[in-house]
Formats: C-alpha cells, structure tokens, sequence
C-alpha cells in the first residue's frame, strides 16, 4: 500500500508543482504560512524568485504578490526570527534558479 502511495505521487506531482499566488498579512494569525528569509541559499528550503506577472508564476518558488487577500493561494507572514518560520527562503536573483533546496517541506504549498 506504501509503495502505490509513492508511486502515485512521483507520477502525478509533476503536475501539482506550480508556483504561488501570495498575498502579505500584517499579522501572523492571519497567515497560512509563516516565512523567514535566510541569508544563504544553504540554509533555505525553497529558493524563490518574485515575478511580475501572474501567468509567470507557474512552477514551486515562483511567487506573485496578489493586491487582495481573495485573490491568494498562500496567505504569508514574514518573521523575525527563523526559529518561528513554517518555512525558510532564499530569494535568488534569477526565475531559473527558483524551486526546492529540502523537498520535505514541500507540502506545506500544496
């Protein structure tokens, strides 16, 4: 039974990795995901990378700040201290560097 569960979801994750629509909460109980910003790309699990356009945000790691909360896959909150952080990012500076540095956190956006 283990072993179909796996194989179910190495066939179809392929097509749930898409990236997200996030929206920006001022408070942290309003968040769905609460996200520090690392320093190295070591450190993080997911390497993201801001675009400008929604249609751009198609694959993990490729996040679009919506205007209106509605409008979101992922409401986020940005702590202070990483200890507090659902999830650690590393903004990179370029879309195809974008994607998961731990694949275990990887539920967390779907």
């Amino acid at each position: 039974m283990k072993k179909n569960l796996i194989l179910l979801s190495i066939l179809f994750f392929p097509f749930l990795a898409q990236g997200q629509k996030v929206y920006k909460v001022k408070y942290d109980s309003q968040a769905d995901l609460k996200v520090f910003i690392v320093k190295y790309e070591s450190q993080c699990d997911l390497k993201v990378f801001f675009v400008e356009y929604e249609s751009q945000a198609k694959e993990d790691g490729l996040w679009y700040f919506v205007e209106y909360e509605s409008q979101a896959d992922k409401k986020v909150y940005f702590v202070e201290y990483e200890s507090q952080a659902d999830l650690k990012i590393f903004i990179v500076k370029y879309e195809s560097q974008a994607g998961w540095g731990k694949s275990e956190k990887q539920h967390l956006l779907l």
